[in-house]
């Protein structure tokens, strides 16, 4: 989720800072990982889906199970990079990128990206890899799109890993909303132009990671698709879903299936305790499957070897 509360304060404002603090860098760190991928061979390593609103690009590593690693926003596949090389050891992994998000086709239109419509090119995609049933991991507006695809098909899933999600209202805090029009694509506008984009990057690392420690590499799989404008799909949340969240709570609650949440409960954007009472009563979580961990939003950078530790236990069980 990005992180800016300038807008309140008038466009004015916001042009202004975005000026001063276009120069600054996105990442924090200089030193680079021996052998690390870069965003361009994680790009090599996706195969195409054609939906019929785009491409959409996903990665498919490993044999057997199928787990499914769902992103949010602003992000793609590439937050599960830390990840995906130990899960595929023993389980077939797919990581889409979002139609809108990262490599993936970004066509005009705004209902384009509702809630339902990614949910019903996710599953356009599964059923074009021939893949019935699924273990299925999501990460913020993932959440969402995940609750409209079990009103379309409760049975797909097979069991289901919660990572810092949109689940309900009362645990939703976007640090900020638009209404339609100009001011919030003046935002976008000057996201995708290299205006403000560090400036965003740095305020979504600051607030959603208890250190930013990103390196150049790791920054460029984030803020390469902003700067080719893969922006319209961000406009929606912010400007539509931040404004009018869909009460999933009838259909939450008739989920039966096993239930694991992994949650950065220092995540300001995203908060368990607000919601956690009702979360675990409707999914009927027992009280072995709650891992509240010592990070913030984006837990996948912070503690990518636990949450994988974490699944792997939990798929044994």
């Amino acid at each position: 989720m990005l992180t800016s509360r300038v807008f309140k304060k008038g466009s004015y404002i916001f042009l202004l800072s975005v000026f001063l603090l276009s120069s600054c860098k996105a990442y924090k760190s200089k030193i680079i990982i021996p052998n690390q991928t870069t965003y361009s061979q994680f790009r090599n390593q996706q195969n195409v889906f054609k939906s019929v609103d785009g491409n959409i690009h996903y990665i498919d590593k490993g044999d057997g199970e199928v787990i499914v690693l769902l992103h949010g926003i602003p992000t793609s596949g590439w937050l599960y990079r830390k990840m995906i090389d130990e899960l595929s050891q023993n389980y077939r992994v797919i990581a889409p990128d979002m139609l809108g998000f990262g490599s993936s086709d970004s066509p005009k239109g705004y209902n384009i990206y509702s809630e339902e419509k990614h949910a019903n090119r996710l599953l356009a995609l599964m059923d074009a890899l021939d893949v019935k049933n699924w273990i299925h991991v999501m990460h913020d507006a993932g959440g969402l799109w995940t609750w409209e695809l079990f009103k379309k098909q409760p049975k797909r899933i097979s069991k289901l890993v919660i990572l810092n999600t949109i689940i309900y209202k009362e645990g939703f805090n976007p640090p900020i909303s638009f209404k339609p029009g100009i001011i919030a694509k003046t935002a976008m506008w000057s996201y995708r132009n290299g205006i403000s984009t560090n400036m965003m990057l740095n305020g979504l690392f600051k607030s959603g990671l208890t250190k930013n420690d990103l390196n150049k590499i790791d920054v460029e799989g984030y803020k390469k698709p902003l700067r080719e404008a893969k922006t319209r799909a961000m406009y929606y949340f912010f400007s539509h879903t931040c404004n009018t969240l869909t009460d999933y709570s009838n259909v939450v609650s008739k989920i039966d299936i096993p239930v694991v949440v992994i949650w950065g409960k220092n995540d300001s954007f995203l908060k368990w305790n607000l919601q956690s009472n009702t979360v675990i009563k409707d999914l009927n979580i027992s009280s072995d499957n709650i891992h509240l961990l010592d990070a913030k939003h984006f837990i996948q950078e912070e503690k990518p070897e636990q949450i994988n530790t974490l699944i792997l236990d939990f798929l044994k069980d």
